[in-house]
């Protein structure tokens, strides 16, 4: 299930001191005012820590406001000189190719601000039936709410790629594809052509993000699924990934970071969720595991995916329940609360960043905790329960 994001990446070292004559530290929460312009035009230089070069006042402006909070840190009147050291998001002069982002309604959308917001350069690869429409709105500005970064500045997109992942390469593809009128117009959209475009443009690539998931009989029951959409599931949603790895991998720095988006489905009952969907992110989180050690042997690049918790995307409208397993997820998760696209997003950065340098073949979960969850406490069975909600 995939998602949209209203902000990126953002962990600032605030370097503040509170004065003391005694050695004690005061956490402390400070709320300030500051304006943020937007810059259609300009490309982000750098949003992932505040700068120390110049006073912290300087960046207040007069004119229109808007409240943000930040939290602050103190420190010892003793150290009250040294600043304290900050854990920024930092991937400034890292370039990203996120497969799999068609509208900003999605998480690919949402990992790409956050990327973007931590300083890399984006790239896409955008299903090709709807690469005309997605173009056409992001360049009549569509997009621009969403496009907004924590610095106030656009996202931008270096290129957008025509992109078909169920495709190896043009000897692979149908000729009944090749002359659909949906793909008319567009060329070298296999993934093969999609690693050596990216190659010739940019040379090299530090993230690699497969968002891209498509079961077209979804809404059946496993018993009801026929093989071609069992197997077209498993083409379109797994094996996707291990031919992007395959071609992107030759063009990946050591060091790199892939990313994957898998779902609880994978190894939880979910009613609904059919037409070997379930199955093909088990495959996922499978092939993470084993793509994992061979990626980080032979090419030192780490490989983790996100088990993200159910978002209104329009991808997931498109299954049919999204609303019923939100207010299931709201119920019984451990944290009572929406979850957000930029929760993910952010996830995904800090996979993609040095702080995960060690964290490779992992399933990261993104669900409020829902996927600790053995029952579900809203079960009349248990309403004699003294069940702790959050009744805010």
């Amino acid at each position: 299930m995939t998602a949209a994001a209203s902000s990126g990446t953002q962990m600032a070292a605030i370097k503040s001191c509170i004065f003391s004559s005694r050695k004690t530290f005061l956490p402390s929460k400070a709320t300030f005012t500051t304006k943020f312009e937007n810059a259609p035009s300009k490309r982000l230089a750098n949003s992932s820590c505040i700068s120390d070069r110049k006073p912290f006042l300087q960046s207040f402006t007069t004119g229109p406001v808007k409240s943000v909070n930040v939290v602050t840190r103190a420190m010892s009147a003793d150290n009250e000189s040294k600043p304290l050291p900050g854990l920024p998001i930092d991937l400034r002069g890292k370039r990203a190719f996120i497969a799999g982002v068609a509208d900003d309604n999605g998480y690919g959308w949402a990992i790409a601000k956050s990327l973007a917001a931590a300083g890399a350069e984006i790239l896409v690869g955008t299903w090709v039936p709807a690469l005309n429409i997605f173009e056409n709105s992001l360049r009549r500005g569509k997009f621009d709410e969403s496009r907004v970064l924590p610095d106030g500045s656009l996202m931008e997109i270096s290129k957008i790629y025509p992109l078909d992942a169920v495709y190896d390469n043009p000897e692979d593809t149908p000729e009944d594809v090749k002359s659909n009128k949906r793909y008319a117009g567009s060329s070298k959209w296999t993934v093969q052509e999609v690693a050596e475009s990216v190659k010739q443009d940019f040379g090299s690539i530090d993230i690699l993000v497969h968002s891209l998931a498509n079961g077209p009989e979804v809404s059946k029951p496993l018993l009801e699924t026929s093989r071609n959409g069992y197997l077209a599931a498993l083409s379109a949603s797994s094996y996707s990934f291990i031919s992007l790895l395959k071609h992107f991998i030759p063009i990946m720095n050591p060091g790199g970071a892939t990313i994957s988006l898998t779902y609880m489905a994978s190894e939880r009952i979910i009613p609904g969720y059919g037409g070997g969907m379930s199955s093909a992110k088990a495959a996922l989180e499978s092939d993470t595991h084993v793509l994992a050690f061979e990626a980080g042997r032979k090419h030192k690049v780490r490989v983790n995916t996100i088990s993200a918790g159910p978002l209104r995307s329009r991808a997931a409208k498109a299954i049919g329940f999204i609303d019923m397993m939100i207010d299931y997820s709201l119920q019984n998760a451990p944290l009572q609360k929406d979850l957000s696209a930029e929760e993910v997003g952010n996830t995904a950065a800090f996979l993609a960043s040095p702080l995960a340098s060690a964290i490779t073949g992992a399933v990261v979960y993104v669900d409020n905790g829902l996927n600790a969850m053995g029952v579900g406490v809203d079960s009349p069975a248990f309403e004699n329960l003294d069940i702790p909600k959050d009744n805010k």
